[in-house]
Formats: structure tokens, C-alpha cells, sequence
């Protein structure tokens, strides 16, 4: 499983615009071949931060789902919305056994 996290810092007085732009990429992110789970959220201690959080079953989703035009779109729509760049990091997961709880 591949995991991706993303966060960015939005612009106060864009706020609600940009959740409502990052809730749409999750919906149409969610349809897509390969994806598991995509999601944002809004931070608790910061009201002006947005988290993704995506699963998806392996690297050829992930290039798929970065090769759709609203995805390149959504990063740029987004970052208008900011007041910072995005960060994101791209992790390779498989699940613990036995895990202690």
C-alpha cells in the first residue's frame, strides 16, 4: 500500500473556498481505480492548516492518479488558496502483525 500525507497553510480570508475545493478533490479522488482512501482534514490546533491523508494500493495508482488533469489542477488551485506552499510526503506501507493492542 502506498500512503500519502499532505498538508498545507491556507489563506484566512480563502479558508472556506479551499476546503470546499479540497473536499471535491477527495470525492473525485475516492472514484478513481486504486484508491483506498483519500480524505482531508482540518487541523484541531490550527484552524488554517488542511491535512490529506490517501491510501492507495500501489505505485501505478498513484501515477495514475497524478496523470489525471484535475489532480494537476487541484495543486494549483489549491496553492492559490494559500499562504505557503504544499507539503507532501509519499510513503510505502504493508500492515504489522501481531501489532500490541
Amino acid at each position: 500500500m502506498i500512503i500519502i500525507t499532505g498538508t498545507i497553510s491556507l489563506d484566512p480570508a480563502k479558508r472556506d473556498e479551499a476546503i470546499k475545493l479540497g473536499c471535491e478533490h477527495s470525492t473525485r479522488s475516492r472514484a478513481e481505480d486504486g484508491c483506498i482512501s483519500h480524505n482531508c482534514y482540518i487541523d484541531a490546533e490550527d484552524a488554517n492548516r488542511m491535512h490529506f491523508f490517501e491510501q492507495w494500493r500501489d505505485m501505478d495508482a498513484v501515477k495514475a492518479h497524478f496523470a489525471v488533469p484535475e489532480s494537476g489542477a487541484f495543486v494549483g488551485e489549491i496553492s492559490e488558496l494559500a499562504s505557503g506552499p504544499p507539503a507532501i510526503s509519499i510513503f510505502e506501507a504493508k500492515p504489522i502483525d501481531g501489532a500490541p493492542f
